[in-house]
């Protein structure tokens, strides 16, 4: 079998609001976090536009440190097209990394694992292929957004 290739989509950027993280608690399967989207752009080879405030990223920080992803927005193209994306991923590392990123501070992508399966939703005909293929992505954690490059597999 041949090794599958990629090619890069696009990049995210997406908003949050680091004072604005809920925090359900404890829930026996982990500790709850739910942050807010607040916006942002994404922009690759022929496609690019806005993320629509007031998605949420659903994180369930499991007791091995590994924390569940599971975000839910809206993308809007400059051309108007409304497409959604539900992103699950995973994303661990030292302990002392981990730390300070939940504490705002930058830290180094390769100091830490935050790797997900985007999957898209669109009325647009002209987007339809985002419903015919499969994704992953790579996350970047800053303070105050998440870069996620979105790459198709070939």
């Amino acid at each position: 079998m041949e090794q599958p290739k990629l090619e890069f989509v696009f990049e995210i950027s997406v908003l949050v609001t680091p004072g604005k993280i809920q925090e359900v608690g404890e829930t026996g399967k982990g500790i709850r976090r739910i942050v807010p989207i607040t916006g942002g752009t994404f922009e690759g080879p022929g496609i690019k536009g806005i993320v629509v405030p007031g998605g949420y990223d659903w994180q369930l920080q499991r007791s091995d440190h590994v924390s569940e992803i599971e975000a839910r927005y809206i993308l809007q193209t400059d051309d108007g097209a409304l497409i959604t994306i539900v992103n699950k991923g995973l994303r661990h590392g030292p302990e002392e990394v981990m730390k300070r990123i939940a504490l705002g501070e930058a830290v180094n992508a390769d100091e830490y694992y935050f790797r997900s399966i985007p999957v898209f939703e669109t009325g647009a005909v002209q987007y339809n292929w985002l419903m015919k293929n499969i994704f992953i992505a790579t996350g970047i954690r800053k303070p105050d957004k998440v870069l996620i490059q979105v790459w198709k597999i070939l």
